[in-house]
C-alpha cells in the first residue's frame, strides 16, 4: 500500500490556520505544591528509594469495554460517572491481585478528547466531573487497602490538541485542566503516559511538575523510538532531563518487545549519567505483538476487536516480571489487555523480592499446586511451574497465521489526516478512509 501520508500532505501553516488556538484560553492555575504533603508510606519515591518493587495495575479501557462499560472508538472514561461500581470493582480486583497503585481511570479524560469527533461525554459529564469522580473512586478503593499502603496516581495522556498541531501552551493548558482536579483531590503522584512523541511528553511532564508531586512518565514506543524519528535512548534522556522521576514505556507493544525498549531506556540513562537519578517503569500490553512495527498494535489488522488470540498467559507474565526486575525496572504494571490475574502472576513471581504475596494468593497455590487436587490424573501431573512455563500454547485455530501484516499507514502528528475535530466523522470522510484500506 502506498503511504497514506503521501495522499494527505498539508503544510504546518495550513493546519494552524484552521485551528482555533486553545492557548488563548485562560491559563489554568494549579494549587500550591506546598499544599500537598504525601505521607511517607504513600510516597512513591520514598518506597522506590528503599528498594521496594512497586506493582501497577492493568488496562481499564479494554477491560471495561469488554464488560460493556466503555465505548470502543473514543475509549473515554465516563464510566466513572455512569457506572462507578464497575470501575470500583475492577480497581478492587487489581488491588487484591497485588497492585500497589490505584491509577485514576482518567485515560483520555482531557477536555478536547471528551468532545472529539462527536463524543458527548464532555457535554454530559464535563472534564472536571469525570476526573473528580475517578479520583474519588480510586481513593475509596485504596483506603480498603490501608494495611497495604496502596497509593493513588492521577493519570494524563496524549491529546487531540497536540495531534492537530497545537503548540506548547495550548497542550499544557489542556493537561492543566485535569491536573487541577488531581491536586484538589490530593493524589499521591502523577503518571503522564501514552505519548507517541517526545515533545508532547516533555510538555506534559513540565505541566505535571507544577503540582509539586512526584511524576512518572511513559511513552508508548517500541525499540524503534517515537513517531517523529527520535530514538528510545534520546526519549529516555529527554524525559529524565524534563524532570520526570520515573520513566519508561507503556502500551502499544507486548511485554518482551517493551523490555527490549527498556534496555534502550537504560542505555540512554547510562549514557547521560542519570541512571542513578531516576527509576524505571514498564506497563506493556498483555497481547503478543512480535509483528507490530513502529506504530505498535494499533497498526495490526486485528486492532481492536480481533486481539484475543494474542493474549498473554499468566506464565508469560511470570517471565515478564522476572526479566523486568533483572534489568533494573522497579515499577512493573500493565496496560491494554492486562487483567487482574496478569498482575497476580507478576506479584507471585516477585513475592520473595516484595516480601509478600497478593491477597488473591489465598486462592492460588504457587507453581500451579492447586492442580494436585484435580480429579483427573493427567491434570494432576501438570502441577508444576516447569510444565506451564515450558508449554508451547496453541491457538486452536487451524488456519490462523502466527503473525499479521501491519497496515503501516505512515501518518503521525503533523499530517492532515490526524487533525481532530468536534464534529462527528461524516459518511464522506468514512468512505474516503475505507477506500484507503483497499
Amino acid at each position: 500500500m502506498a503511504s497514506i501520508a503521501a495522499q494527505v500532505q498539508e503544510t504546518p501553516a495550513e493546519m494552524h490556520a484552521k485551528l482555533e488556538p486553545p492557548a488563548k484560553k485562560a491559563r489554568v492555575t494549579l494549587a500550591s505544591s506546598h499544599a500537598i504533603e504525601v505521607p511517607a508510606e504513600r510516597n512513591i519515591l520514598t518506597r522506590l528509594q528503599k528498594g521496594e518493587v512497586i506493582l501497577g495495575d492493568g488496562g481499564f479501557v479494554f477491560a471495561l469495554e469488554k464488560r460493556g462499560y466503555v465505548k470502543a472508538g473514543p475509549w473515554t472514561p465516563e464510566a466513572v460517572c455512569e457506572h462507578p461500581e464497575a470501575v470500583k470493582q475492577l480497581h478492587r480486583e487489581f488491588m487484591r491481585s497485588g497492585s500497589d497503585v490505584m491509577q485514576t481511570f482518567t485515560f483520555y479524560a482531557s477536555d478536547d478528547k471528551l468532545s472529539n469527533r462527536g463524543n458527548d461525554a464532555g457535554a454530559k459529564f464535563t472534564c472536571r466531573g469525570i476526573n473528580e469522580a475517578a479520583c474519588d473512586i480510586a481513593r475509596e478503593v485504596a483506603k480498603e487497602g490501608d494495611d497495604l499502603n496502596v497509593m493513588v496516581a492521577g493519570g494524563v495522556c496524549q491529546t487531540p490538541t497536540y495531534l492537530s498541531g497545537g503548540g506548547k501552551e495550548a497542550v499544557m493548558n489542556v493537561v492543566r485542566e485535569q491536573l487541577a482536579c488531581f491536586t484538589e483531590k490530593r493524589v499521591d503522584f502523577m503518571i503522564a503516559e501514552y505519548f507517541e512523541h517526545i515533545e508532547e511528553c516533555e510538555w506534559s511532564i513540565e505541566a505535571c511538575l507544577e503540582t509539586g508531586l512526584p511524576v512518572a512518565a511513559n511513552m508508548c514506543i517500541g525499540p524503534e523510538g517515537d513517531l517523529h524519528g527520535h530514538s528510545v535512548e534520546e526519549c529516555a534522556i529527554r524525559m529524565a532531563k524534563a524532570g520526570a522521576h520515573i520513566i519508561g514505556v507503556n502500551c502499544h507493544f507486548d511485554p518482551f518487545v517493551s523490555l527490549e525498549a527498556m534496555k534502550k531506556v537504560k542505555k540512554g540513562l547510562e549514557q547521560c549519567g542519570m541512571l542513578d537519578k531516576v527509576f524505571m517503569m514498564v506497563q506493556p500490553l498483555a497481547f503478543m505483538t512480535p509483528d507490530a512495527q513502529k506504530q505498535g498494535f494499533i497498526d495490526l489488522p486485528e486492532f481492536p476487536f480481533g486481539l484475543e488470540p494474542r493474549i498473554c498467559t499468566r506464565w508469560d507474565m511470570h517471565r515478564f516480571a522476572r526479566e523486568a526486575y533483572d534489568i533494573g525496572v522497579r515499577y512493573i504494571g500493565g496496560c491494554c489487555g492486562f487483567e487482574p490475574y496478569h498482575i497476580r502472576a507478576c506479584a507471585e513471581e516477585l513475592s520473595e523480592e516484595r516480601g509478600r504475596r497478593p491477597l488473591a494468593g489465598a486462592k492460588w497455590i504457587p507453581g500451579a499446586g492447586g492442580l494436585e487436587m484435580h480429579t483427573k490424573p493427567w491434570v494432576r501431573a501438570r502441577a508444576t511451574k516447569e510444565y506451564w512455563c515450558g508449554l508451547n500454547v496453541a491457538s486452536g485455530r487451524p488456519c490462523c497465521p502466527s503473525q499479521s501484516k501491519p497496515m503501516n499507514w505512515g501518518v503521525t502528528q503533523g499530517d492532515k489526516i490526524l487533525q481532530q475535530q468536534g464534529d462527528a466523522t461524516s459518511e464522506q470522510e468514512l468512505k474516503k478512509l475505507q477506500s484507503m484500506l483497499k
